[in-house]
């Protein structure tokens, strides 16, 4: 074989080579079927040393590198989309993560919630010794303000500084106090009534000031705790009752659950659109595959007329 043939047809060889490529990249049957069928043409001309081999030369210029650099055009697209939805997946990853770090797991609130009361149960216990003995000395747990601090951009409910003002308003003739704290009196006579065992009910926020509901474990009795003022009066809770539960960390823990199943969907769909095949090309292509395949070449071969015609046909395909 002269050098001139063995050009054509290692050039031919890397052509169809790159439209294997591209017919693995896509996952797509007519590119496949395409892909072999020009196999086919390649190796009748091969294995035919008395076809003219430039006309392999020309479909392939007139037809195969025409649908290669199509197809390439379309997977850098796609590729293209598919680093668009990997950057959407990392930024809703970030955001997650974010959000994650931002507060403590409901579990750890719940279990410090016990130990909330448990302190607020102690301190009461000791206001009311140090008030029965008009003693000024601290009454409150060591502490006592941080499970707030903790807890309460997260978990707290948020309510209109309306609703805080209502809840905290007292009569100061109906409140004892010490240098340290107050406490309505027939608040902390209910206490001693019920040996002062109380369970923490909710948080309320309102801008950067907060409040701690808590629950007579034996009555359904209410009582707030006001960190900031280290007071504890009655809570109505008729008051309460219409706030929104859905609060901070709920909400969080929806967004993140949301961006968990966008993510969940962009992965499944990477695959889809990266090897995504528009309608009129598919169909494009399904029309040319037609016309190869109507091409009898090989049953041709001996009849270099009826085999010249049919190359003409062929290289008369609309190009891409």
């Amino acid at each position: 074989m002269d050098e001139h043939l063995q050009t054509i047809f290692n050039e031919s060889k890397r052509i169809i080579s790159k439209l294997q490529l591209l017919a693995a990249f896509f996952e797509a049957e007519i590119i496949y079927k395409i892909y072999l069928r020009s196999q086919v043409i390649h190796q009748m001309f091969e294995q035919n040393p008395e076809l003219d081999a430039n006309r392999l030369e020309l479909f392939h210029l007139q037809y195969t590198t025409s649908l290669i650099d199509l197809l390439k055009k379309i997977k850098k697209d796609n590729e293209k989309n598919v680093s668009l939805l990997f950057d959407e997946i990392q930024l809703n990853k970030e955001l997650t993560d974010k959000l994650s770090n931002s507060f403590y797991t409901e579990k750890s609130y719940q279990a410090d919630q016990q130990k909330q009361a448990l302190k607020i149960d102690i301190s009461l216990r000791r206001l009311y010794q140090l008030l029965s003995d008009n003693a000024d000395e601290y009454p409150f747990s060591k502490n006592i303000n941080s499970f707030s601090a903790r807890f309460s951009r997260d978990f707290y409910y948020d309510i209109p500084a309306g609703l805080f003002t209502d809840l905290t308003h007292y009569n100061s003739s109906e409140v004892y106090t010490n240098a340290h704290a107050a406490i309505q009196k027939k608040l902390l006579g209910l206490l001693c009534k019920y040996d002062f065992k109380t369970a923490f009910f909710c948080g309320l926020k309102a801008g950067d000031t907060v409040l701690e509901v808590y629950k007579f474990v034996d009555a359904d009795r209410y009582f707030l705790f006001y960190p900031a003022r280290n007071m504890f009066l009655f809570c109505d809770y008729t008051q309460i009752s219409d706030i929104h539960l859905s609060n901070s960390l709920f909400n969080k823990q929806k967004i993140v659950q949301g961006l968990n199943d966008k993510n969940d969907q962009l992965r499944s769909s990477i695959n889809v659109k990266k090897a995504y095949l528009p309608p009129e090309i598919k169909l494009l292509l399904a029309e040319n595959y037609k016309k190869l395949s109507d091409i009898s070449f090989l049953n041709n071969v001996g009849n270099f007329d009826v085999q010249a015609n049919i190359l003409k046909s062929m290289l008369n395909i609309d190009t891409i």
